[in-house]
């Protein structure tokens, strides 16, 4: 499915704000499998548990705190940077280069941020084995946001306030309906991106949340085309 946006509904925008796994690139990259197995191989390791424990243990660490590595500082005290190392120590060239997003995303007016629960580095490999990393202003990563992940709303806050964005002037793009409430409640235009045809593809049933779905403006399962819809052909 492929909700084409009126570029009316759009014209105030001057942020526009981007999640990034399973977002800037699509589901069936399948790219955060690599990284689903790496934080279940940690947790194991950390914990000596077998695998089908360890793997249970993160899924409740991340219901519960957020992410997995926001569960393991709150309970284990883990070392964050070792963390995010160890699990971003992943294959990138599972992705491939996506010029036509580029193309679309570099002609938005504005400013264009990526917002993610990963570190910096992940964001810029990924972006850069894209091909879109120089189409952004910046990358709020979870080391800016003070470890403390999507969706709370500090979190959001400190982004928006960092970078002088006004709610109502922004859009976020994501693929977790879960973090769209905040941005919602802040006056951002919501943008949930699914799996192509919403077919899943690693994505388990504990990721999905339509009790959300309240916060979703626009749903789109392709990406590109949605932003090129926003960008009204020039006048002649």
């Amino acid at each position: 499915m492929t909700e084409h946006a009126n570029p009316d509904r759009f014209a105030h925008v001057t942020d526009w704000v981007f999640d990034l796994d399973n977002t800037l690139y699509p589901h069936h990259s399948n790219l955060f499998s690599q990284i689903d197995v790496k934080m279940t191989s940690y947790v194991s390791e950390l914990l000596q548990l077998p695998r089908e424990e360890a793997r249970k243990l993160q899924k409740e660490l991340y219901l519960e705190y957020g992410t997995t590595l926001n569960g393991l500082m709150e309970r284990h005290q883990i070392d964050p940077d070792d963390f995010l190392e160890k699990v971003h120590d992943i294959d990138y060239s599972w992705l491939v280069p996506d010029p036509v997003l580029g193309v679309a995303i570099r002609q938005l007016p504005g400013r264009k941020f990526i917002f993610t629960n990963g570190d910096r580095g992940h964001a810029e490999r990924t972006a850069r084995q894209l091909g879109i990393l120089d189409d952004f202003d910046d990358i709020f990563d979870i080391v800016a946001a003070g470890l403390t992940p999507k969706p709370a709303r500090q979190t959001y806050e400190k982004f928006a306030e960092l970078h002088a964005i006004t709610g109502p002037n922004a859009v976020m793009f994501e693929d977790l309906a879960r973090n769209l409430s905040v941005p919602k409640a802040l006056g951002m235009t919501t943008v949930l991106i699914v799996p192509r045809n919403f077919e899943p593809t690693f994505s388990e049933i504990w990721e999905r949340d339509p009790k959300f779905d309240d916060d979703v403006d626009f749903v789109t399962d392709d990406l590109a085309t949605f932003l090129t819809s926003i960008v009204k052909a020039p006048t002649v």
